[in-house]
């Protein structure tokens, strides 16, 4: 392996200045169209889309490099697919690649089980041709070195969106195919280490979502626990604060007052997030409060991480009890919150509403607490995991960044005056 030590301001010797930036000499620059085939799903109506037939994805089918259809219920006639739009079939192995809205360049890999398919507007796929090396062509698409090209190429609007006239302006660094082959190999190997602590990560969050069901329920004791459980309703486990939004006239966004928790979006993973302060609160909590959201969706859980003011949209509640056997007791009610909105029975609660759900718990506050730190563990274990999955994508990210550009060589270059 050599290290180039390339720097913006020097172009070392064995490399040269190009339009896609400094690169070995050896490599050469190509544009995108010469190294891949691409194609633009068609503009479908929603008049188009029926219950059965071909089954068609667009943006939001795209998740973590890998296609979800669990949640798409859209379909064109297989009558209709026959006669016009066979040539939009999607084959095993195709790059799927969103061309439109806040996610766009977010890619896919096309399996075997989600056959068949056909792909709307705003979804581009995409084959390697000729000796573009399948691995190397992904890494390329998922770098920042495609990103930037197409960033510079669309301009902003309402959403954000490119197509083959922009795909066909963009270049990439182009090395051997000895050289191709070793960098999608080295990629592949952090791609595999990404995708088991993935499956591990999962595996996880299935045991503790196993173990909150027995536990949380009493059908499981842990050892030393013989007590009496009863059902109790939140007014009597917590006291309830509901929410008041202040008058927009007091909101900032330079930090002025307190943090304004409205709903759902001011949580990120179960803790408060600052988007938005206000200097007037009629309304707060204090930092290491529950919080539950009381409005689409209703029952989402969180935690404050500061002082905070309660919008209307969230009300706080400080536990009488275990605040951590809450805190968990109420994850484990968020499904039967989404049923009563799913039945229509509402898509807000009001304070009755909240101080009358009913949760059951011990009634030995320690059996309480000893089964919030069993969850507690798992939960910590989970967000160790998820540390050293993001830590692993960094790494992923800066070795592509170093790989695509040559500035580490995975394959020794040819000596100056041979033929690479």
């Amino acid at each position: 392996m050599i290290d180039s030590g390339v720097t913006r301001e020097e172009v070392p010797p064995g490399y040269k200045r190009t339009d896609v930036g400094v690169i070995p000499d050896d490599w050469g620059v190509m544009m995108l169209p010469e190294a891949c085939w691409f194609q633009e799903g068609p503009g479908l109506r929603q008049w188009q889309f029926k219950t059965s037939g071909m089954k068609v994805i667009n943006v939001t089918n795209l998740e973590n490099s890998v296609l979800n259809l669990d949640h798409t219920d859209r379909h064109i006639a297989l009558s209709e697919f026959n006669r016009l739009y066979q040539h939009f079939a999607i084959d095993t192995g195709d790059m799927v690649m969103a061309s439109s809205g806040n996610s766009y360049g977010k890619t896919a890999i096309v399996r075997e089980q989600d056959l068949p398919l056909m792909m709307n507007t705003s979804v581009i796929r995409v084959k390697p041709t000729g000796e573009t090396v399948y691995g190397f062509l992904w890494a390329f698409l998922n770098s920042s070195l495609f990103k930037n090209q197409i960033d510079l190429m669309i301009t902003g609007g309402a959403q954000p969106n490119f197509g083959p006239y922009h795909l066909k302006r963009v270049l990439l660094p182009f090395p051997s195919l000895p050289e191709q082959r070793a960098i999608a190999t080295a990629l592949s190997d952090v791609d595999r280490l990404i995708g088991a602590l993935d499956a591990l990560i999962e595996k996880k969050r299935a045991i503790k979502q196993a173990a909150m069901q027995q536990l949380l329920t009493g059908k499981t004791r842990l050892p030393g626990f013989e007590g009496k459980w009863s059902e109790k309703s939140l007014g009597e486990l917590a006291s309830i604060t509901m929410g008041q939004s202040p008058p927009s006239k007091y909101y900032n966004l330079h930090g002025d007052g307190l943090p304004l928790i409205q709903g759902n979006a001011d949580l990120i993973e179960r803790h408060t997030i600052a988007r938005v302060w206000t200097t007037w609160a009629a309304k707060h909590c204090n930092a290491g409060d529950l919080l539950l959201t009381v409005r689409a969706p209703v029952g989402s859980v969180g935690i404050a991480t500061q002082d905070s003011c309660l919008g209307r949209g969230v009300c706080g509640l400080k536990p009488l009890g275990d605040t951590a056997f809450l805190f968990q007791a109420l994850i484990n009610s968020e499904a039967q919150w989404r049923i009563l909105e799913q039945g229509s029975t509402f898509t807000s609660a009001n304070s009755k509403q909240i101080e009358q759900f009913r949760l059951i718990c011990p009634e030995d506050e320690g059996e309480q607490h000893a089964i919030a730190a069993v969850l507690s563990d798992m939960d910590a274990e989970i967000a160790a995991l998820e540390r050293r999955r993001e830590k692993a994508e960094q790494i992923k990210q800066g070795m592509m960044q170093q790989l695509l550009t040559g500035r580490i060589r995975l394959v020794e270059p040819p000596e100056a005056g041979t033929v690479a």
